[in-house]
């Protein structure tokens, strides 16, 4: 069983769909969104440095993100985590928090079984299409619970998953953050911020939180300053927590993602020192 809170959780995501439609969406819509993704901008060369995407530091990344929602730096322990945790999203699970009522999780278990016929998940696929945009579990239910974790024990399936959190969620927003001219940790707040409220460009989606932020403070990509940028987007991201009882609680921002930005670690260079939820973790 993990060990995930039970209050702040991983907001499951809206779904490949949304990342798609900004691909296709007109420059002046695109730039208050999550681009989508690809080779990184000019302007990441610019950037304070550090790459999220390099192996050591999406490690970081990984970790980072489930000390916030699993009181643990093993995030890969989270691949058979599944329970309904009464946020209106039906199942949450897996390792980026794939809800049913969400479009994710649906995705998820389509692509697998495209790939791997007979898994244990294939047949509730007619069920997740029904309590999709739901908190309903009707098909689902045990049976479904224990087909998720004995799927997860395959690696097939910890590759499926990886694979979906990597295109929805790790490289469109990394990508964008590279694009406004950011390093590893302001790579790193884009993609905790997507994993939480999902692409899109709604005011309370990772693209609102951005436009948001651009109206107070220029990226470096515009001439702006990282660090100043990179407050305006905390700010404008806890504005947002702030408004659902589930995300209230912002000291994955305020004791985790601002200590190593007052410390001027644009970087994420180790020893990573922080406290979440008053946990507290430490990268070496």
């Amino acid at each position: 069983m993990s060990n995930r809170k039970m209050g702040p959780v991983l907001r499951c995501g809206v779904g490949v769909a949304s990342v798609l439609a900004l691909a296709v969406a007109t420059p002046a819509v695109a730039s208050s969104a999550v681009a989508p993704a690809g080779p990184a901008s000019a302007f990441s060369i610019n950037a304070s440095g550090g790459d999220l995407a390099s192996p050591e530091k999406k490690e970081y990344a990984m970790q980072l993100v489930s000390s916030a929602e699993n009181s643990s730096l093993d995030w890969k322990a989270q691949y058979s985590y599944i329970e309904d945790i009464g946020d209106g999203r039906g199942y949450t699970a897996g390792i980026i928090g794939f809800c049913s009522g969400t479009g994710d999780m649906l995705e998820l278990v389509e692509r697998y079984t495209s790939a791997n016929p007979g898994n244990p998940l294939a047949k509730y696929l007619p069920a997740l299409r029904n309590v999709d945009g739901t908190d309903s579990h009707d098909g689902l239910g045990s049976g479904f619970e224990s087909a998720w974790k004995s799927a997860a024990g395959t690696t097939a399936f910890k590759n499926a998953q990886n694979s979906e959190r990597d295109r929805v969620y790790f490289n469109p927003s990394v990508n964008q953050a590279k694009s406004d001219g950011l390093g590893a940790l302001g790579q790193f707040a884009y993609y905790d911020a997507i994993v939480m409220h999902g692409p899109g460009n709604s005011s309370d989606s990772f693209g609102g939180i951005r436009a948001s932020a651009i109206k107070k403070a220029k990226p470096p990509s515009q001439g702006g300053n990282e660090t100043t940028y990179l407050n305006a987007f905390m700010d404008a991201r806890i504005v947002i927590m702030k408004q659902e009882e589930a995300h209230a609680d912002t000291s994955r921002i305020d004791t985790a993602q601002r200590v190593f930005l007052k410390a001027g670690n644009l970087d994420l260079h180790t020893p990573l020192k922080w406290k979440v939820y008053g946990d507290s973790f430490e990268i070496n």
